[in-house]
């Protein structure tokens, strides 16, 4: 079918935001035209209004967790293609940390033929860099990326050899994929569900400290230095961390990080109790690292917004904060909060939020996505900016419904997604 997106509504261009026409045909984006010029007349064509919301490309989200194989009673492909759908996401990028994980072809390929048929969004799969994610043994890398694979992470555990890695780095440079790390030093976190401030003090928690994450922020960087590899820094949270990644950004290293909307906009200081929505990893770190990690993506030293959507049942999140595994849902939360609460405000233009989630993590891992642009994908978001509304997570599409922003009341809701050219999702 042809669509035609004729409407009143807003692109956002380097001068500002823009009026325009866009002309989709064969799933691609054919035609771009100021809206001055009036609709192309063409035969057999749909129109759709976006009558003066915010037209984009659609976002892109490349630290997920789908949860299969194995944990469908969390989320499917289907389901959480659909809820990223919702929040304006139609590429997305798997983490394997699945049961079984994604260490062997046959589970690449059981993602891809699984989001082929049941998803409704692009679905990149990552590969593990160790064997059951258990830093024994490397993958078989290359037969990964053949298979499909974008990069190589063990994300849910950090890489505890300092050699696994160093090996792990050497291996994927000579492939030309990034390795993507979890950060996190085990013999400092054990048993610990929240970070070591204000919070834990006050309930008795043992805490996670800050050094956990950046000691392998560091020992990764200097590994990153000796092979040359992209190295990829997920879900930054501390200061420290912020400090490393800006130093090895000024050696000229290839070094890339991103950071999560929660750990923007919340602090331990936030927690309002033992609610174990409030529990995630890397933790809700003190307002000085929320600071920080503001300021690095300012700054460029994040570049990136990722989600980190990881949906947890119910029973599993009412076991408390101290036995309750970690992880909030993040897809259709994630422009709404950045854009309330960077936007509104003032502090950041349209353009750099829309640039971190679209062009930027495109750029970062070479996809050839997340733009509007004649020829490009027909990967497409409209956005109410204008319309208020309260988080209801009962209305989330994903299976699960663990998160702390339940009742706040935020700007910048998604209404249609379209994915090369069909709509996906409208509401």
């Amino acid at each position: 079918m042809q669509w035609e997106l004729g409407f009143d509504g807003l692109t956002v261009g380097r001068e500002g935001h823009v009026h325009q026409h866009l002309l989709i045909e064969g799933g691609k984006i054919a035609r771009i035209v100021d809206a001055g010029q009036g609709l192309p007349q063409t035969a057999g064509h749909e129109t759709i209004d976006a009558g003066g919301k915010l037209v984009t490309a659609g976002l892109i989200d490349m630290h997920v967790h789908l949860r299969e194989p194995g944990f469908e009673h969390k989320e499917t492909i289907a389901t959480g293609t659909r809820s990223a759908a919702k929040g304006g996401f139609t590429t997305i990028a798997c983490m394997p940390n699945t049961r079984p994980v994604i260490d062997t072809v046959s589970t690449v390929k059981y993602v891809l033929d699984k989001a082929a048929g049941e998803g409704v969004v692009r679905v990149l799969p990552y590969g593990c860099i160790t064997k059951n994610e258990l830093g024994r043994e490397l993958t078989d890398f290359a037969t990964l990326k053949e298979a499909g694979a974008i990069g190589f992470t063990d994300d849910g555990v950090g890489v505890q050899s300092a050699q696994m890695m160093k090996d792990a780095m050497a291996l994927a440079a000579s492939l030309g994929l990034p390795i993507v790390a979890h950060c996190e030093d085990n013999t400092l976190v054990e048993g610990a569900p929240v970070t070591d401030g204000a919070f834990a003090r006050k309930h008795g928690l043992k805490g996670i400290p800050n050094e956990s994450e950046a000691i392998h922020v560091g020992r990764d960087i200097l590994l990153a230095e000796a092979t040359g590899v992209h190295y990829h820094v997920c879900h930054v949270s501390t200061e420290q961390s912020v400090r490393l990644i800006r130093q090895a950004k000024r050696l000229g290293l290839q070094v890339t990080a991103e950071v999560c909307p929660h750990h923007l906009i919340l602090s331990d200081e936030d927690i309002p109790g033992l609610d174990a929505n409030w529990k995630m990893n890397p933790p809700l770190r003190t307002p000085r690292d929320v600071q920080a990690v503001i300021e690095g993506i300012e700054d460029g030293t994040i570049d990136i917004v990722v989600t980190d959507h990881a949906p947890h049942a119910a029973e599993e999140k009412a076991k408390g904060m101290q036995l309750a595994p970690f992880g909030i849902v993040g897809f259709e939360t994630a422009f709404p909060l950045l854009y309330t609460k960077f936007v509104r405000t003032g502090r950041w233009s349209l353009r750099f939020l829309i640039e971190r989630m679209t062009e930027k993590p495109a750029d970062v891992f070479g996809l050839p996505y997340g733009r509007l642009e004649e020829g490009a994908a027909a990967d497409i978001a409209i956005i109410d900016l204008e319309t208020e509304r309260a988080v209801q997570p009962e209305t989330f599409l994903s299976k699960s419904k663990n998160t702390p922003f339940g009742g706040w009341m935020l700007y910048g809701w998604p209404v249609l997604t379209m994915f090369g050219g069909k709509v996906v999702w409208a509401e």
